[in-house]
C-alpha cells in the first residue's frame, strides 16, 4: 500500500511532528510505501492537489489545525473527487469533540482518530481497507454503511515505550528548531484547552531524553521546543530536566512553557542558576483577574502567578514572555488595557495577547451559551464577544496584539515603548486609535516605519519622549538622515569634559555625534567607527554637568 501524508503548515519553518512520531511506529513494516507532500498555506491548492494526484496513493493522512482547517478541505476535496477509492484518514486537535456532525458535513473524509494516534494508527494500517474490522480501534471515528461509529479517545499510556519521532526518517532536520515532548498530558484543568479534559500524565525517563537530546545536539540543531503543556507541574521532575539542559550548555537552548503560580523555593534556585541564555520561558498567566482564572478553572491563584512572574521577569540570565487571551469570560477589554500595562511594569520579556478559540471538545465550547460566549462555528472558532467584550472591542483587542508586536516585543523599540506604557496611562490608546485612524496597523511595516511613526506621535502627543524614541533609533542603527534624527548635531563637535560612558570605548578615531536632550544641551554622544560599515554606533555617553 502506498500512504501519502500531507503535510500542511502556516509556514515552511514549521513541520509536522505528527508524521514522523506515526511513521517511527510502523517504519520497520516494508509493506507499506511511504510518500510525503509538503506545502503551506500560502501557496495554491491545485499545485498541492497535482502533486498528490501524480502518486495515486491508497491512503491519504494528514493533521488538521486551526490555522490549515480550511485549506486542507479545499485540498481533500478536490483530491477525493479526482481519486474516489482513496481513503481520507484525518487527525489533530480539531478532533476531539463530535465527529459525527462532521463527517457527515464532509463525506470527502473517510475516517478521522480522536486523540493520541501512534498505537491506534497503527492498528488501523493493518485493516485500512477493511472497514468492517474498525470497529474496535480506540480513538477511530467514521460513517459506514450509514452508520456512525465513535470509538471513543484514544490515550497512549505506555508513552515511555514509543519510539520517537527522530528515529523516523521523515523526521525534518532542516528547520530553525525541532520539538521535543518530555511528557504527555496535563495536570491542569483550564476550561478553554484540549489539554484540560483530565489528560493523566505520562513522563519521559531521563535517559531517553538525554538520548533525544544527543541525537538532537548531533544533527547541529540549536534550539529545542519543550512541547509540555506545563513544564513545572512536578517541581522536582522540572529541576532534574534543568539538569539534564545544562550539560547541553552551550549547544543547546530551550523554549518551554512554565506555570509561575507553581514555582517552589529549590525551583527558583535552579533556575536562577541555569545558563545565560539557555531558557526562553513562556509564562501561562491568561489574565491578572481572580474572577476570569476561576471562571477559566485555572489551578494557581492570581497572588501567586503574580508573585512567580514578578521573579522570572527579574532573572537576567534568561527570557520570559507573558501572555493574555483576549475573550475570556468576565474579562474586559478595559481589564486587558490594564494588564498590560502591569505586565509592563513587571518587564515582561513579550507580551503576547492572543485572542480565545473555542476548540472542540473543551469545556468552555461545551459551555459557550452558558457563559455568554459567542463565536464562530468555522476553523479557527475565534471568540466574536462575550457578556463583558464587545466585538468591536475584540478587534480592538486583536490590533492591540498587532501594536505589541510590532512595538513592545521588538528589541529596538521595547525599551521607550515600556517607558510610555508605565509612564503614560493613555499611551496605549490614543497610539492604537493614531495607527489605526492611519491605516498603519494592519499593514506590513519595516522596523524603520515602525520607529518613524512612533517619533511623530510622540512628537506631537508626548514630546518629552521624544529624544527616547530618537535616541532608540539612532541605537538600531537607523539613518541620521531621516526624521527621528532631525536634531542629531554632527560634523566638528567639542567633547565634554565629563561624561557617564554606557558603552563603548571612546577613541580619537571615532566619528561623533550629538543628540540634544533639552535646550541647557545636556544630551547623548554616540561615536561610529570610521573605517568600518557599522550601520549602529559602537559607544555611547551620557553627557554630564
Amino acid at each position: 500500500m502506498k500512504i501519502l501524508w500531507l503535510d500542511l503548515n502556516c509556514s515552511y519553518a514549521h513541520s509536522s511532528m505528527a508524521l514522523p512520531a506515526l511513521h517511527a511506529q510502523v517504519m520497520e513494516r516494508e509493506d507499506i510505501e511511504w510518500v510525503v507532500v509538503r506545502t503551506t498555506n500560502n501557496e495554491t491548492v491545485g499545485t498541492a492537489v497535482d502533486a498528490i494526484y501524480a502518486h495515486h496513493p491508497d491512503v491519504v493522512a494528514a493533521t488538521a489545525w486551526l490555522f490549515t482547517h480550511e485549506q486542507l478541505l479545499h485540498i481533500i476535496c478536490r483530491v477525493k473527487a479526482l481519486l474516489p477509492d482513496t481513503v481520507m484518514i484525518l487527525g489533530g486537535p480539531e478532533f476531539l469533540g463530535d465527529n459525527k456532525g462532521y463527517l457527515s458535513c464532509h463525506p470527502e473524509v473517510d475516517v478521522v482518530l480522536r486523540g493520541e494516534g501512534e498505537e491506534s494508527f497503527a492498528r488501523w494500517l493493518e485493516v485500512w481497507n477493511e472497514p468492517d474490522h474498525w470497529h474496535d480501534i480506540d480513538g477511530l471515528c467514521y460513517i459506514h454503511k450509514g452508520d456512525y461509529h465513535d470509538g471513543g479517545l484514544a490515550r497512549v499510556m505506555s508513552f515511555d515505550q514509543l519510539k520517537s519521532p527522530e528515529e523516523s526518517n521523515l523526521f525534518t532536520w532542516d528547520k530553525p528548531f525541532v520539538q521535543l515532548e518530555t511528557t504527555r498530558g496535563c495536570f491542569n484543568t483550564c476550561a478553554f484547552c484540549v489539554s484540560g479534559m483530565g489528560d493523566p500524565m505520562r513522563t519521559l525517563s531521563l535517559e531517553k531524553i538525554r538520548q533525544r537530546l544527543n541525537r538532537i545536539r548531533e544533527r547541529g540543531i540549536r534550539d529545542v521546543r519543550i512541547l509540555d503543556r506545563t513544564f513545572n507541574y512536578n517541581p522536582q521532575h522540572a529541576i532534574s530536566l534543568l539538569n539534564l539542559f545544562e550539560e547541553y550548555h552551550p549547544h543547546l537552548r530551550f523554549h518551554l512553557e512554565i506555570h509561575p503560580a507553581l514555582l517552589t523555593s529549590a525551583l527558583r534556585s535552579r533556575l536562577q542558576t541555569m545558563p545565560a541564555g539557555q531558557l526562553h520561558l513562556e509564562a501561562g498567566i491568561q489574565s491578572l483577574r481572580q474572577e476570569v482564572l476561576d471562571k477559566s478553572q485555572r489551578k494557581g491563584t492570581l497572588e501567586q502567578a503574580l508573585s512567580g512572574l514578578r521573579f522570572l521577569c527579574s532573572l537576567s540570565n534568561l527570557v520570559c514572555h507573558a501572555d493574555l487571551i483576549a475573550g475570556l469570560p468576565l474579562y474586559s477589554l478595559c481589564q486587558i488595557y490594564e494588564d498590560i500595562r502591569t505586565l509592563a511594569e513587571l518587564a515582561a520579556g513579550e507580551i503576547q495577547l492572543e485572542s480565545l478559540k473555542l476548540l472542540p471538545g473543551t469545556e468552555m465550547r461545551n459551555n459557550a451559551w452558558q457563559l455568554g460566549i459567542r463565536y464562530s462555528p468555522l476553523p479557527p472558532y475565534e471568540v466574536l464577544a462575550t457578556n463583558h467584550i464587545s466585538s468591536s472591542e475584540l478587534q480592538e483587542a486583536r490590533r492591540l496584539s498587532r501594536l505589541l508586536d510590532a512595538y513592545y516585543n521588538t528589541e529596538a523599540w521595547q525599551s521607550v515603548t515600556r517607558r510610555l506604557i508605565i509612564g503614560e496611562k493613555d499611551f496605549l490608546n490614543l497610539f492604537l486609535r493614531f495607527l489605526t485612524e492611519n491605516n498603519h496597523i494592519d499593514q506590513p511595516m519595516s522596523l524603520e516605519r515602525r520607529g518613524e511613526l512612533l517619533y511623530l506621535f510622540c512628537r506631537e502627543q508626548y514630546p518629552d519622549y521624544a529624544q527616547a524614541v530618537a535616541a532608540a533609533w539612532i541605537e538600531a542603527g537607523m539613518s541620521l538622515r531621516k526624521r527621528p534624527a532631525e536634531h542629531v548635531r554632527g560634523g566638528r563637535l567639542l567633547i565634554p569634559e565629563h561624561w557617564h560612558v554606557e558603552y563603548g570605548e571612546y577613541k580619537d578615531t571615532l566619528k561623533m555625534y550629538f543628540l540634544p536632550a533639552d535646550d541647557n544641551g545636556n544630551g547623548l554622544w554616540y561615536g561610529y567607527e570610521s573605517t568600518a560599515q557599522h550601520a549602529a554606533p559602537v559607544f555611547k555617553a551620557r553627557e554630564t554637568k
